[in-house]
């Protein structure tokens, strides 16, 4: 049987690519290509050039990171929050060039109609991208395929947890040391490099810490105002070689960033100069390890964190030199972990409440077209026992989502829920029927005077832009962005009533371009049943400020489905 069968490949491939990493290394080549129609292996070698890992140019970050292209990686992001991963600058524009140096090879390889299943493995690779790609990864599913090894001593996975001074004297000498009879010219300016490296490391791997404990660093808060700490997290699954020859797989992010830290910790001050060493030298010992673990057939998977033995009788652990305080704060991963799944059951036990409230809601725009005003309108007037008992099914409804919105901004909900289609889909119901009631409430009471139209910067609801934004990635819909021409055309089909209240204050003059733009996205979004007909009623809002206008623009008489007086 396999030993990394857990891990979605086979012991041949892991072998195999290894090679032709080495391969690629030795030669210098920018791709070494190997296999077959049914499986290739591409690798690529490493660069010990600081400029290779850090962009020259005066604009880069203090860590050389920079957002993803969302064009080119759309699915890299926080959807709800709409944040872009970040990742190594220098790193991003090398796999670009490469990205496009495959494509161009191996094009004719594939039928036009196939989308091959791509497996990346690393060995030794440095941390290079943000939480967010790896919740990006995570809520796509991917995290199984990206592997990464690295063995107990190697400094390279750590290295950029410190800034680029502390970096590029310490790349250099990690290509030196691939020699055997390697010395360093001076040791101590090493160990200060070194040192200064574990310092980051710590400062990062604390911090997270506090965070899984649910602790405060206030040191660490203060200090974050004035030193930016590295961005980079660990994504994927990772593969701990230790010295006795045995593999310890983990997966769960929290825990690979506090042991790339707390397997690298030395004992004494006085075996620093020989750490520091065997550390350098370490990164060109992973054909061994590889040989060894294969050959002793010894994998241990870190799983059912919260359970995780505090003694010392697990080998493996204390190979990675897991003490007793260290091995807590991975319990600590683990209850984050069930506190999330924790979360996503309660939420879900909320369904039917959320259901039976726009149930109600429901029932309620049909009662309003009687009047001939529309669920909009009705609401807005507030004339009516019905509205007030609208009115309170609005409000729990929006205490529900504000509840499911904070936790995913503090992070404590699965990264797959924000892709979940059940959630999304029920987002959208949400959103279509709440929302013109929060419109209405807000011009009801006049909130312009004090905060500006619903639409400007801060008004609207995150509970409305979340699952909007679910909506437009998981229909592959054109994204509303906010600084499209001043926020002329920002709103959307559970919005649009904002847009209304603030055209019909306005001048022709000032809104002539505008308003042909929203009457012909009313009739798609009616055509495709994203609104009601009860929006086109004789006495709501919009249709008497449309015919209003067609009296004197015969040209707005055919764009809505509403006769013209």
């Amino acid at each position: 049987m396999d030993m990394f069968s857990n891990l979605g490949t086979k012991d041949e491939v892991i072998k195999t690519a290894f090679s032709a990493s080495i391969e690629a290394h030795d030669n210098r080549q920018e791709l070494t290509i190997r296999g077959s129609s049914s499986e290739v292996i591409v690798a690529f070698p490493g660069s010990w050039s600081p400029k290779d890992w850090f962009p020259e140019d005066s604009k880069a970050e203090p860590f050389g990171d920079t957002w993803i292209d969302r064009e080119k990686f759309p699915s890299l992001r926080n959807i709800g929050m709409d944040e872009d991963a970040r990742v190594n600058k220098a790193f991003m524009e090398r796999f670009l060039r490469i990205l496009d140096d495959l494509r161009s090879k191996e094009h004719k390889r594939l039928k036009k109609t196939e989308t091959p299943r791509f497996f990346c493995l690393t060995f030794g690779s440095p941390l290079a991208t943000d939480h967010t790609f790896c919740h990006a990864i995570q809520r796509e599913r991917w995290s199984d395929c990206f592997v990464h090894f690295v063995t107990k001593l190697d400094i390279v996975p750590r290295i950029l947890l410190a800034p680029p001074s502390s970096t590029g004297e310490l790349l250099k000498e990690i290509d030196l040391s691939s020699d055997p009879r390697y010395k360093p010219a001076s040791i101590d300016n090493l160990t200060s490099f070194f040192v200064n490296v574990l310092k980051n490391a710590s400062c990062v791997a604390n911090y997270a810490a506090c965070q899984l404990t649910g602790s405060k660093n206030t040191l660490f808060d203060t200090m974050s105002r004035f030193i930016k700490p590295s961005p980079y997290r660990p994504s994927g699954n990772y593969v701990f070689c230790t010295e006795t020859g045995k593999l310890v797989v983990v997966k769960n992010p929290d825990v690979i960033l506090q042991l790339l830290f707390y397997s690298l910790q030395i004992e004494s001050e006085r075996e620093l100069p020989n750490i520091v060493e065997k550390s350098l030298k370490a990164h060109w010992t992973y054909k061994e390890a590889l040989e060894q673990s294969l050959a002793l057939d010894n994998v241990v998977c870190l799983k059912n964190l919260r359970e995780l033995p505090l003694s010392s009788d697990d080998a493996a652990l204390n190979d990675l030199n897991l003490d007793a305080s260290v091995r807590l704060y991975l319990r600590a991963a683990g209850e984050l972990e069930k506190r999330k799944q924790d979360n996503q059951k309660k939420i879900q036990g909320k369904k039917g409440d959320i259901e039976r409230y726009l149930d109600a809601l429901e029932k309620y725009r049909t009662a309003s077209e009687g009047d001939d005003v529309g669920y909009y309108d009705a609401f807005k007037l507030q004339r009516k026992e019905e509205d007030f008992k609208a009115n309170v099914k609005r409000l729990e409804l929006a205490a529900i989502w504000d509840e499911i919105i904070e936790m995913l901004r503090h992070r404590q909900l699965p990264d797959g829920f924000e892709g979940d289609k059940e959630w999304v889909d029920l987002g959208t119901r949400f959103r279509r029927l709440v929302e013109p009631l929060d419109i209405a409430n807000y011009y009801r009471l006049s909130m312009t005077d004090d905060s500006g139209h619903y639409m400007r910067e801060g008004n609207r609801p995150s509970r409305y832009k979340f699952p909007q934004r679910w909506r437009e990635y998981a229909e592959q819909l054109p994204q509303m962005q906010q600084s499209q021409q001043s926020l002329k055309h920002f709103y959307g089909e559970s919005s649009f009533w904002a847009k209304v209240e603030e055209l019909r204050t306005e001048p022709w003059e000032a809104i002539k371009d505008e308003v042909p733009v929203l009457g012909n996205r009313l009739k798609e979004w009616y055509k495709n049943n994203e609104v009601e007909s009860d929006v086109f009623l004789q006495k709501s809002t919009l249709v008497e400020w449309w015919q209003a206008l067609c009296k004197d623009h015969v040209e707005l008489h055919n764009l809505l489905p509403i006769p013209v007086e």
